[in-house]
C-alpha cells in the first residue's frame, strides 16, 4: 500500500482522484485546499489529515517522512498555474508527482522540471486519459495499420457551456488557466499529436475568452478546431433538445464517438502509474508547446483550412 498526499481537495476534478487512489487500493495520509468544502474526502479516507495552509501541510509531511511515514505520491489538480510549484514540493518531499493536466503552462517549464527529476530520482507523471480511452486507442491503431502516406482530414468541435462564474474564477483568467485552448483543449492536442504524429504547422484564426479556433496540420492530419464555452456557439438544433454541451470529433467526415468511458480512466491512469507504465514529463511537452503558441500566435483571417463553425457569427 501506497502513501499519497492530494494538493487540491475541494475542486471539480478532486473526487477522480480520491477514487482512483482508494481504488488502487492506497491510502491517503493527508490533503490540502484553501478552501474547506472537501466532505467528499469522508467517502474515501476518513483519516485523513487535512489542511486549508500550505505551511502547515507542508510541516505536516515534513514530520511524518522524520517519523519514518513516508509520502510516496503526490497528487495535484490544482490550477493551472500552480502545477509547477506543487510538483516541485512533491518532488522535494522525495515522492513521485501525479499532476492534472495541463502539467505546466511553458515549455520551458518542462524543461526546468526535468532538471530536478534528475536531482531528486523521481518521477513527475501526467494525467492524459484519453490516451486510456477505448475509441481513441482503437483510432490510433487504425491510423496506424492505414496507408503509411494517407493524410487524414480531422474535425474537432468541443463546446462546453459555461455560466458566468466561470470568468470570475481562476479558470477565466489567461494567466492563471492559461485560456480555454489551454484549460480546455489540451488534453485534445496531445491525443491528436499522439495519434497522428508531430505537429507541422499551427494557424489560429480566434482566440478568445470564451471561444478559440484554428488549423493545426499532423504528420498525417489537417485538424480544423474549434473550442467554446460560449452556450450560443451550440448548434441550434442541439441547444432545442435542451442540451448544454456539443462534443464532435470527426475523421474524413465519420464520427468518432468518445464522449462515452470517461468514468474509471482517473483510476486506470493511477494503476498504469502504479505498475510502471504512466505518461512522464516529456509526454507532455508537445502539447504544453502547442497551448503556448496557440495563446502567442498571430490571429490568421479566415482563408484556407478553417473551421466551419467560424461562420456562424
Amino acid at each position: 500500500m501506497k502513501n499519497f498526499a492530494l494538493i487540491g481537495a475541494a475542486g471539480f476534478i478532486a473526487p477522480r482522484h480520491l477514487k482512483a487512489i482508494k481504488d488502487t487500493g492506497n491510502n491517503l495520509v493527508a490533503a490540502l485546499d484553501k478552501f474547506d468544502s472537501v466532505g467528499i474526502i469522508d467517502s474515501y479516507f476518513p483519516d485523513a489529515d487535512f489542511f486549508t495552509e500550505f505551511e502547515r501541510f507542508d510541516r505536516h509531511i515534513d514530520k511524518l517522512k522524520r517519523s519514518g511515514k513516508k509520502i510516496d505520491y503526490v497528487g495535484i489538480c490544482t490550477p493551472n498555474y500552480l502545477h509547477d510549484s506543487h510538483i516541485r514540493f512533491g518532488l522535494r518531499q522525495q515522492a513521485d508527482v501525479i499532476c492534472e493536466k495541463p502539467l505546466v503552462l511553458n515549455p520551458w517549464n518542462v524543461d526546468a522540471l526535468a532538471e530536478i527529476e534528475k536531482e531528486t530520482g523521481k518521477h513527475i507523471y501526467n494525467i492524459l486519459q484519453l490516451r486510456l480511452h477505448p475509441s481513441i486507442i482503437a483510432l490510433k491503431e487504425r491510423v496506424a495499420n492505414g496507408p503509411k502516406d494517407k493524410v487524414y482530414d480531422i474535425d474537432l468541435t468541443y463546446i462546453t457551456s459555461r455560466g458566468r462564474w466561470y470568468h470570475i474564477s481562476w479558470k477565466g483568467d489567461i494567466q492563471k488557466s492559461g485560456g480555454i485552448a489551454t484549460n480546455i483543449g489540451v488534453h485534445f492536442y496531445d491525443m491528436l499529436g499522439w495519434i497522428f504524429g508531430d505537429l507541422k504547422e499551427n494557424i489560429v484564426h480566434r482566440h478568445e475568452k470564451e471561444t478559440a479556433a484554428g488549423f493545426l496540420r499532423f504528420e498525417k492530419a489537417r485538424v480544423r478546431w474549434f473550442l467554446s464555452i460560449d452556450y450560443n456557439t451550440i448548434p441550434e438544433a442541439v441547444r432545442n433538445a435542451g442540451k448544454r454541451t456539443f462534443r464532435s470529433l470527426s475523421m474524413e467526415g465519420e464520427e468518432i464517438e468518445f464522449s462515452d468511458g470517461f468514468t474509471d480512466l482517473h483510476t486506470k491512469s493511477y494503476q498504469e502509474i502504479l505498475n510502471g507504465n504512466g505518461f512522464k514529463l516529456a509526454e507532455a511537452k508537445s502539447s504544453i508547446e502547442i497551448v503556448h503558441d496557440i495563446r502567442h500566435a498571430e490571429i490568421k483571417a479566415l482563408t484556407g483550412d478553417y473551421h466551419p463553425f467560424l461562420l456562424n457569427d
